[in-house]
């Protein structure tokens, strides 16, 4: 059975996140945003009202899609909504784009969205509440951890393994076999070669890390 959707978020990610959705025909009863957007509908889905309109629903009434996007300077608000309303029993749906190719070996844990044009290959995994967005490539045997995005058009070889809470900007190319630490940001056009440890910021065409003031996520 499928359960009607609600979208947590009014912003660029939830847009794309309703074509999507639109183009699996699932049943979206609408979106939720706690702050003033223009007019009261987002590509036609109507606004519901803020955050507390979930508990108008049982868990096993509806299921949520995370609507909000993840940049490596604000990742904390997708991840504490994830965190408060699966405390709560509801569940985050899995949205994988049609247009994507994904090996039938592939694994993906709840609530992971996978974007339009995006490939992954064999037994790939990737864990709870990660984006790989639109046009990425995830080649065979990679390891992607929980809250993590990997931006468009970014690479992963054979083998990469990706922490939890990593940040991989548009365009990063990243080698087989490299191991990525958690709360690391890989900057955009970054070229990785060697492993990087955890709260790392790598910057393109640089050879030097530096590390990330850590705080709770």
């Amino acid at each position: 059975m499928i359960k009607p959707l609600i979208l947590l978020g009014g912003g660029g990610h939830a847009k794309v996140l309703i074509e999507v959705l639109q183009r699996l025909h699932h049943p979206l009863l609408g979106f939720l945003d706690p702050y003033p957007v223009m007019g009261s509908t987002l590509l036609g889905v109507p606004k519901l009202g803020g955050d507390e309109v979930v508990n108008n629903y049982q868990p096993n009434e509806i299921e949520l899609v995370n609507g909000i996007g993840s940049v490596p300077n604000d990742r904390g608000l997708r991840i504490s909504l994830f965190k408060a309303f699966s405390a709560q029993g509801y569940v985050f749906k899995t949205v994988l784009d049609p247009t994507a190719l994904i090996s039938p070996s592939a694994q993906f844990m709840t609530g992971v969205q996978v974007m339009a044009g995006v490939i992954i290959q064999a037994d790939a995994k990737i864990a709870t509440n990660s984006i790989i967005n639109t046009g990425a490539i995830v080649e065979h045997d990679c390891r992607i951890g929980e809250h993590v995005h990997i931006a468009p058009g970014v690479v992963l070889s054979g083998g990469v393994e990706v922490g939890d809470h990593v940040h991989i900007g548009t365009g990063a190319i990243v080698i087989q076999g490299i191991k990525i630490g958690a709360g690391s940001v890989i900057g955009a056009g970054s070229v990785v070669m060697r492993d990087v440890a955890s709260n790392q910021i790598v910057y393109p065409a640089r050879s030097h890390t530096q590390a990330i003031n850590t705080h709770e996520k």
